[in-house]
């Protein structure tokens, strides 16, 4: 699914460069998340379609370089800076699963647009209990309150899981994993101006069942978002967000991997918390 997953509808602007990832302090991936695929299946596609427009409808996932002093690799590469390390430390707070208390500056905004596009693209939005929790940390208190009774009903729409390939509880069938998750490439700052950031963030997604005999086997897809961030209560939370299909990389000639590899990957690798 093209994730905006019920979010906000504002245009994005893809970035470049590298970005710091810290793993997290537990095994056990807090995220996992992905947008929807746009590749393996046009049923899919359409689904994922249908379910944006519906949310946007309704609404309206060390020390380094100082960032003051860029060295451009080439005439058309970004500054090393712009997600390069800065020396800032990063956050160490979490709130459930989600890291808290990004500083309030250009890092702070891109390092809380990162974490909050792998949380709003994790399999936690399909569990009623988690996808509450994201959204109350993830979003300003009045705009989570005014999308939860929405979001709830979407994710819980039979026809929809059905059509993903989960039951009415959003479980995968026995002997299949369903995959969902975000990972983020690098971020870029649109415009700061003192509590208000537009932050846009390039990722690539994981989405679908893994397993032998999926009718839905997990498949990558590229996506821009384009946060609107505001300062609340000591850290950057979201307004509103767009998303965009791409960049997408062009792919190499590589086999796909068994359903049973990618079961046993995702299972053994988690994810990444996202920090400059």
């Amino acid at each position: 699914m093209s994730h905006d997953d019920g979010y906000g509808t504002d245009a994005g602007v893809g970035g470049t460069g590298q970005t710091r990832t810290r793993l997290p302090d537990s095994a056990s991936d807090p995220y996992g998340g992905a947008r929807r695929p746009a590749r393996s299946s046009r049923g899919l596609v359409t689904v994922v379609g249908v379910v944006v427009l519906l949310i946007a409808a309704i609404a309206f996932a060390n020390q380094g370089d100082d960032p003051t002093t860029p060295t451009p690799t080439s005439d058309n590469a970004p500054a090393d800076s712009a997600t390069a390390p800065t020396g800032v430390r990063p956050v160490e707070g979490k709130h459930g699963e989600i890291p808290k208390g990004f500083a309030h500056d250009a890092q702070g905004a891109q390092s809380a647009a990162a974490n909050y596009a792998v949380a709003l693209g994790s399999d936690g939005m399909f569990d009623a209990a988690r996808r509450r929790a994201i959204v109350s940390t993830v979003y300003l208190p009045d705009v989570a309150a005014a999308r939860q009774a929405d979001l709830d009903r979407v994710y819980s729409n039979k026809d929809f899981l059905t059509r993903i390939g989960l039951d009415a509880n959003a479980k995968a069938p026995k002997g299949l994993t369903f995959i969902s998750r975000t990972n983020p490439v690098g971020s870029k700052v649109e415009k700061l101006e003192g509590d208000t950031a537009n932050v846009s963030v390039w990722y690539s997604t994981l989405f679908g069942l893994a397993g032998e005999g999926s009718t839905n086997p997990v498949a990558e897809s590229w996506y821009t978002n384009t946060f609107e961030l505001r300062w609340n209560n000591g850290d950057w939370k979201i307004a509103s967000f767009t998303q965009k299909d791409g960049p997408v990389p062009v792919g190499r000639d590589q086999a796909a991997s068994s359903a049973e590899e990618m079961a046993n990957a995702v299972s053994q690798f988690g994810g990444f918390t996202y920090a400059r």
